[in-house]
């Protein structure tokens, strides 16, 4: 008859975690490898189609050749400061939608006076394109940098401001109920009911309006712009300098996809008591 001692079982506990590293450590990367596999090919295609006669490498340069004027446009500063005139242009826009459109999405989602007065509003210029405004915009602005931070400005506000209000209005009616039950006052039901609930969906409408800010501002810097990665390939283009205006595409995803995962992880950070209440 075997009897297992202590310090046995101390062991046997220890081991289990240390075994269970080299699992976790192949699911992340079989993980990783899932979610690349599509962006792999892709690019594997843009860099085979060239080289065997698909299509014209002219027009389509391989990918180690714009990845090589990527590196140029790097290494001689054009990329930094272009890529810097883009973010500040998009960030700025993008942090006046959410500082505008996140208050006035509550007050349209939770007073009902304030709905009835502002939702018509709301659906006209909803239904109106932002890029459509652009000429708008630089008549009444000029091109400078107003007009550009304008027009991400107004682009971000939609999606927000709608997530905003759907967000408010879907809360829970039972948590509502049980809130005012314990006889909480408006602004405490408010901070500690409503507005967690609607973390998750205003993040979307922001996450959204993160994608509109790099995709506007592109666009505004075709217009009479001297810095930024879109006058960068609007000048490529017509200096037929085709390696640097694929290089200036690959820049925006890049750009995009980062401010993507960085809002992601904000959002994480506020809503981390979802994961703490299912664990």
């Amino acid at each position: 008859m075997s009897v297992t001692t202590a310090p046995d079982t101390a062991r046997t506990e220890r081991a289990e975690p240390v075994a269970a590293r080299p699992r976790a450590g192949r699911s992340r990367v079989r993980a990783v490898f899932v979610k690349s596999i599509a962006l792999i090919l892709l690019l594997a295609l843009w860099e085979i189609a060239p080289l065997a006669g698909l299509v014209d490498p002219v027009f389509l340069p391989p990918f180690h050749t714009v990845l090589g004027a990527l590196a140029d446009l790097a290494g001689n500063g054009q990329l930094a400061a272009n890529a810097g005139a883009s973010l500040t242009r998009s960030l700025a826009g993008f942090a006046l939608a959410v500082a505008a459109a996140v208050p006035l999405g509550v007050l349209i989602g939770w007073y009902k006076p304030v709905s009835d007065v502002l939702t018509p509003l709301v659906q006209v210029f909803l239904n109106t394109a932002a890029l459509a405004l652009l000429p708008v915009f630089v008549l009444i602005l000029g091109i400078g940098e107003t007009s550009k931070i304008a027009i991400v400005f107004y682009a971000c506000t939609w999606p927000i401001l709608l997530n905003t209000i759907s967000a408010v209005r879907s809360v829970d009616p039972t948590l509502l109920k049980l809130a005012r039950s314990l006889d909480l006052p408006p602004l405490r039901l408010f901070a500690k009911v409503v507005l967690p609930a609607s973390v998750p969906t205003i993040f979307t409408g922001i996450r959204l309006a993160g994608a509109a800010a790099i995709v506007v501002v592109i666009a505004a810097e075709m217009v009479g712009a001297k810095a930024g990665l879109g006058y960068l390939i609007n000048f490529s283009q017509y200096n037929f300098a085709i390696p640097q205006m694929y290089a200036g595409i690959v820049a925006i995803s890049v750009l995009g996809v980062a401010f993507n995962q960085l809002l992601v992880t904000v959002e994480r950070r506020f809503t981390s008591w979802r994961t703490e209440g299912t664990a």
